[in-house]
């Protein structure tokens, strides 16, 4: 229980709380930062001699703090007193504190984080970028890896954001009612990329925990928004996804696809809440974004067998997600939906429209291959698979295009055969 890797663990997992508290006790986030840095190595050299805590984030909150204020107490004595009568006049300025972290709006200081870190001076793009990073400790390439950009692209967009907010330009103080309304999309975005992070890499090691952090934080903004469809929406699309985590890996973590799962393996407590959560969210007659993704899992979920999937529906809900947010993935979407119900060449046909600015998209060549090969051509197949297998992030994605490849070349004597004949 006291190995470094398990240490590690846990101090990933106390992270957005103990961020969160440290930032909320000196309200500056690059201290908040180095408190937690240092009482990170600290819990490296304590805990393998003495074992964990019980609590390991009020551990690394309690001695984050201290060194945080060890760092000012430092820093002081290199500054000037202030005049006498000014020190005179200071009442507890300790208890002050204490009394404005209490009376705080949020008991939980990860939601809070989120929503300080979705500030409206921010730019949309650096608010979720900086909340993956300093609330879920997501690494700058996996940020960059949901955003389709570069990795230097993410780091410059991360450190302005921090930038901006260290100079003062977004504070700390909790915001009322109409602002978290209005931070509200931001905070939803980064919860469903932290959600799509873990999701996509369950098979790895530590990475399905993402999903469970961002289902946890939904259910939490749904207590603040119990009348807000699209939070019902994005929590219902999360447990209906996850759901299936059950079914997705076999023995060998490769990966099932959806209708090869065995549906006996999905969490039907899970799937009876997205359920319930969609219809109470369609009563509101206003359909966002994530209630319509969430509508196209409902179907997934409700269909007994793989054989009696909706597609059509789920190609007209995917048309009506594509006026709401145009996106070259939603298209891609779309096209795995038209491939079930008109066939591989109407779908490919859309596919190929999507080539400019999807090409370094694992999925975009690996559907493509796919629908190559049941064409009948597999030249162009084993190029779309070789793109796939050279993009895919995690080892399961690997192994799952290099199956495609192994039919193909199973398949190709076959054909060498026939054309001799």
């Amino acid at each position: 229980m006291t190995d470094i890797a398990w240490i590690e663990k846990a101090i990933r997992s106390a992270r957005p709380q103990a961020i969160g508290a440290l930032m909320r006790y000196f309200r500056d986030l690059d201290s908040a930062e180095e408190a937690f840095q240092e009482a990170s190595l600290r819990a490296l050299t304590n805990w393998p001699k003495n074992g964990p805590p019980r609590d390991t984030a009020a551990w690394l909150i309690f001695v984050g703090r201290n060194a945080g204020i060890d760092a000012v107490r430092k820093r002081a004595r290199t500054t000037a007193l202030p005049p006498e009568e000014v020190i005179s006049d200071l009442e507890d300025a300790e208890g002050a504190i204490a009394e404005r972290i209490d009376g705080s709006q949020y008991r939980d200081d990860i939601l809070r984080l989120l929503f300080i870190c979705c500030h409206p001076d921010l730019p949309a793009t650096q608010q979720i970028a900086l909340a993956l990073r300093i609330v879920s400790g997501l690494s700058v390439r996996e940020i960059a890896r949901a955003f389709l950009v570069s990795e230097a692209a993410m780091e410059q967009r991360i450190t302005r954001a921090k930038a901006r907010i260290g100079a003062g330009s977004a504070d700390f103080e909790p915001p009322d009612a109409i602002a978290r309304a209005e931070r509200l999309a931001a905070v939803a975005a980064m919860l469903y990329l932290l959600f799509n992070e873990g999701y996509s890499a369950a098979s790895t090691p530590g990475k399905a925990r993402l999903c469970d952090e961002a289902i946890r934080l939904a259910r939490l903004l749904l207590k603040l928004f119990p009348a807000e469809p699209e939070i019902m929406g994005l929590t219902a699309l999360m447990v209906l996804q996850h759901a299936r985590i059950g079914a997705r890996f076999d023995a060998d973590g490769a990966i099932v696809l959806l209708e090869a799962q065995d549906r006996r393996l999905w969490d039907k407590d899970m799937i009876g809440e997205g359920l319930a959560l969609i219809d109470k969210a369609m009563r509101h007659r206003r359909p966002g974004p994530y209630l319509l993704k969430a509508a196209i899992a409902a179907l997934h979920a409700r269909a007994q067998r793989a054989e009696d999937t909706d597609w059509a529906e789920i190609a007209l809900l995917y048309q009506g997600l594509e006026r709401l947010e145009p996106s070259p993935v939603v298209t891609l979407n779309r096209a795995v939906a038209i491939a079930k119900c008109e066939g591989p060449a109407a779908a490919l046909a859309l596919v190929e429209t999507l080539g400019d600015r999807l090409d370094t998209y694992f999925h975009y060549h690996g559907l493509r291959g796919g629908l190559l090969a049941e064409l009948g051509r597999p030249e162009e197949a084993r190029t779309a698979f070789d793109r796939a297998i050279a993009l895919a992030g995690t080892p399961a994605e690997a192994a799952h295009i290099r199956l495609h490849l192994d039919r193909l070349n199973l398949a190709r004597p076959q054909l060498e055969e026939t054309r001799n004949d």
